[in-house]
């Protein structure tokens, strides 16, 4: 690929509706698109802590600081917003299964060493270019993880939505109609539409105490310090946790790392720019990483690149990354108001349960997906070891009564979950089975000759892992 090529600037090949520069819209629309652009991101971004146990005044925070982090590090080019990760539920899950507070920073650890894997791709990238270290990690690897991550989250959904399947149906209604026949703004954020709808009519049906929002403050602090990942490191300090933290959380950034660059891809076709090209994906891996790195070690989720944000950019033309970064501003100032993360913390189980159905099944759903738009040939024996060894070792494991392979070393005692297990074998399997000099779906060709004033051809390659985590 070549690193000479300019990145295109407005002519004939830019869509004459398209917008630019925001300013020439005046400051009062760039702070109405920048409003809608957060809302756009708000469903799933505060979903995550919902279901995890985490804060949302942090989530919140770390959302738009990790989203002007990475603009700051791509050079202020790329529109797009970073949110919190779906692919990391699993691994707060594992460590911290019901939210246990005391628990929940060993998890932002192991989320934060995962983040450091973003900083070691993207150095490969810059070294040896994206067509080598793709190679690493072909859709025979990644869709089946993201597979497995969805089915190994499904039960929780289950357990929730039990709590009132009428509520919960009601939330998956919504965002079936939403996502089915909504236009427009309706039809991208059907998952925020789910929660609200649901939600109120589980405030009508009498299932939520409000008590605990009118008892909090309009503002205050987004994070205490009991939170973040410096809270553990004392005379309390488990370091078989923190290992097993670390080894069960760190494979899951090989599915997100893909995401990013499909979400890259994305955006770049969406917005008629070269994102790959320049900025370049070292640095947008290098400030999705950080980003990731800086929320968890202060309470708050993994963050990453959005599928939800391209949706937007398609339809309201405004491609100018100066509006991503008011929708960060604003997140950041929502971060500060107690009052608003309480309506969010006592939110029905019920209605966490009706979304999570729908996001968990639709996390699998993409995992196949992204075997078959990649077209995985089935027919070749090792594609078909590498993905029954994922999928069985990662379900069968999670499921089985231990829930995870104990490894003693010395006096410490490390917990592999079936996750772990699953994508380190398919990894290596990847690399030592015959067949891996001829990976399918890595398009070499069009990562090589691209031509900046056409749409991306590698968009199609990486889409399936697009919306992963959505």
């Amino acid at each position: 690929m070549s690193k000479n090529k300019p990145t295109p600037t407005m002519g004939a090949q830019d869509s004459p509706d398209a917008v630019y520069d925001a300013r020439t819209l005046g400051a009062p629309k760039m702070a109405l698109f920048g409003l809608q652009h957060m809302f756009a991101m708000f469903g799933a971004t505060i979903l995550v802590p919902t279901l995890t146990g985490l804060s949302v005044s942090a989530t919140l925070l770390f959302a738009g600081v990790g989203t002007l982090l990475f603009h700051l590090l791509a050079k202020g080019k790329v529109p797009a917003f970073l949110g919190s990760s779906f692919a990391f539920i699993a691994g707060y899950a594992a460590i911290a299964p019901n939210g246990e507070a005391d628990l929940l920073p060993y998890a932002c650890l192991g989320v934060a060493c995962a983040g450091l894997l973003y900083l070691v791709l993207s150095a490969l990238f810059r070294i040896f270019g994206p067509t080598r270290v793709m190679r690493f990690f072909p859709p025979v690897v990644t869709g089946p993880i993201v597979i497995a991550i969805g089915l190994i989250l499904a039960s929780s959904a289950i357990g929730n939505a039990s709590t009132n399947w009428a509520i919960a149906i009601v939330a998956i209604a919504v965002i079936v109609v939403c996502n089915i026949w909504g236009k427009g703004m309706i039809k991208i954020i059907p998952i925020l539409l789910g929660v609200i709808v649901s939600y109120v009519v589980a405030a009508v049906a009498g299932v939520v105490d409000f008590t605990p929002v009118a008892e909090a403050a309009w503002i205050g602090a987004p994070f205490q310090w009991s939170d973040t990942v410096f809270s553990i490191f004392g005379a309390d300090f488990n370091a078989g946790l923190a290992i097993t933290a670390i080894i069960t959380i760190m494979p899951l950034a090989f599915a997100t790392m893909i995401e990013h660059i499909g979400d890259v891809s994305a955006i770049s076709s969406t917005v008629n720019r070269n994102y790959i090209a320049e900025p370049g994906l070292h640095r947008t891996l290098l400030g999705d990483g950080l980003a990731t790195i800086l929320a968890s070690l202060f309470g708050a989720p993994a963050n990453t690149t959005y599928g939800e944000n391209t949706g937007v950019l398609a339809l309201t033309r405004v491609f100018d990354p100066r509006v991503i970064r008011i929708a960060a501003v604003f997140a950041i100032v929502f971060s500060f108001c107690p009052k608003f993360a309480a309506v969010i913390s006592v939110m029905p189980a019920c209605v966490i349960g009706g979304v999570s159905l729908v996001l968990y099944g639709m996390i699998s759903a993409v995992g196949i997906r992204n075997l078959v738009e990649n077209h995985v040939d089935f027919m070749k024996s090792r594609n078909v070891i590498i993905t029954a060894l994922i999928l069985v070792l990662s379900l069968g494991i999670a499921y089985s009564a231990a829930g995870a392979i104990v490894v003693p070393v010395g006096e410490i005692t490390i917990s592999l979950s079936g996750l772990a297990v699953g994508s380190i074998v398919g990894i290596l399997l990847n690399m030592i089975l015959p067949g891996h000099e001829d990976i399918p779906g890595q398009e070499p060709q069009a990562l090589e000759e691209y031509d900046e004033l056409d749409r991306l051809p590698l968009e199609g390659s990486y889409e399936g892992l697009a919306n992963a985590e959505k």
